[in-house]
């Protein structure tokens, strides 16, 4: 009898089990990188609470509920490889959702390449991981080329026009990258480069690059690195009573820390953003681009910016995919990637035959208020334009 009432109730909990879907994602959750890191976690969070909260990913006649399986890459790329690696090898997971950094993702392409697993990351923007031939790798960030563009496009648009630009950047592959996109836009719009130099990763200390820049006063400073060399430019900026009539830096500004981090100095400084709250898009998980920020303001009690938008386009990328393939066979994965052209909340998504993204627009956000605002191409707010002095 008892052996009889067992039977039944693994027979009534089979018939309720669920199929899993298990993907993988290395991230930096602590060191250089840990920021960012977590706000691309907070993507894939997202976007994972919504399908299985509408009954998983649809894959045929089948739905599979997903989890994630995490691993801290502390913010090294050849951590990030490893364990990329034992996701695919002792994990048995075939999906791999991208770590933070151009250095990072670059690292573990080679090795989702190398055991025919399948890529698709939100966290990477250097243009270098999509000449090395890879089949499987698939971004969702523009190339870091157009950070450097969009911010001197947007400021060779305003009034007084500027005349000449100091450009620095840290010596890795995106900073590098986003830096001779400026470089190159500089030259074409006129402005004078009275400086492009770089500086090693992991630098404390600007002083030496700043007095060159003090010697130069440009009308423009771009500096090309992420989140802790953002806000170490601002504050040796002050400390060197540096006033350029405009500042523009990569990754630091739209991150919520950034302001936290230096307070009324982070006013009217400029980022370019993969994304912003000010795209109109309609979107087939979240209904529409507000959608997909009033979800994220209910789970996390602010507005995303573009690295949490990165990380949940690239899984509904992915999302997209296995269930357009109706299969979780990697070549119709795979090919499914490359004929996708979906809107989305965060624009088109569409991918060449190198794995990058064509199809959607970059934007450039101020801090305004304390808060970052869109002012170019899309407008929330008039930049602020000649930045005042610092008080």
């Amino acid at each position: 009898m008892v052996a009889f009432i067992a039977l039944i109730l693994f027979t009534i909990a089979l018939s309720f089990s669920q199929d899993i879907l298990k993907l993988g994602a290395a991230v930096s959750f602590s060191g250089k990188y840990a920021k960012e890191g977590e706000l691309l976690k907070r993507g894939y969070e997202l976007w994972k609470d919504r399908v299985n909260s509408l009954g998983g990913i649809k894959v045929g006649n089948r739905r599979y509920k997903v989890e994630i399986v995490y691993y801290d890459d502390q913010s090294d790329p050849k951590t990030t490889a490893k364990l990329v690696e034992k996701l695919i090898t002792e994990d048995g997971i075939r999906f791999i959702l991208g770590p933070y950094g151009s250095s990072q993702v670059f690292a573990s392409a080679g090795v989702v390449e190398k055991y025919g697993a399948i890529m698709v990351q939100g966290g990477g923007a250097s243009s270098k991981i999509y000449k090395q031939g890879y089949r499987h790798i698939f971004g969702v960030f523009n190339t870091a080329p157009d950070y450097g563009r969009n911010l001197i496009e947007l400021a060779s648009s305003l009034s007084p026009e500027p005349r000449s630009v100091a450009i620095i950047y840290e010596k890795d592959i995106f900073s590098e990258d986003a830096a001779r996109g400026a470089l190159e836009s500089a030259k074409k719009k006129g402005l004078k480069v009275v400086l492009f130099e770089g500086y090693p990763k992991g630098t404390q200390d600007l002083s030496s690059l700043m007095l060159k820049i003090r010697l130069k006063n440009p009308d423009v400073v771009i500096g090309a690195g992420h989140f802790k060399d953002s806000v170490l430019v601002i504050k040796q900026l002050k400390q060197f009573r540096i006033n350029p009539k405009f500042v523009g830096l990569t990754v630091g500004p739209p991150v919520p820390a950034f302001v936290k981090a230096l307070g009324k100095d982070a006013e009217y400084i400029f980022g370019p953003v993969q994304w912003s709250k000010s795209f109109r898009y309609k979107d087939p998980l979240f209904g529409s681009t507000e959608g997909f920020v009033k979800a994220y303001r209910e789970k996390y009690g602010e507005d995303p910016e573009y690295h949490s938008a990165g990380g949940a386009a690239a899984a509904l990328a992915l999302q997209l995919a296995i269930e357009k393939a109706g299969s979780l066979e990697i070549d119709k994965v795979r090919e499914a990637l490359l004929t996708m052209k979906e809107e989305t909340f965060y624009g088109v998504i569409g991918f060449d035959k190198t794995g990058k993204i064509v199809t959607k627009p970059m934007a450039v956000i101020q801090i305004q208020g304390g808060k970052p605002v869109t002012v170019y191409p899309f407008k929330e707010a008039q930049p602020v334009y000649p930045k005042p002095k610092w008080n």
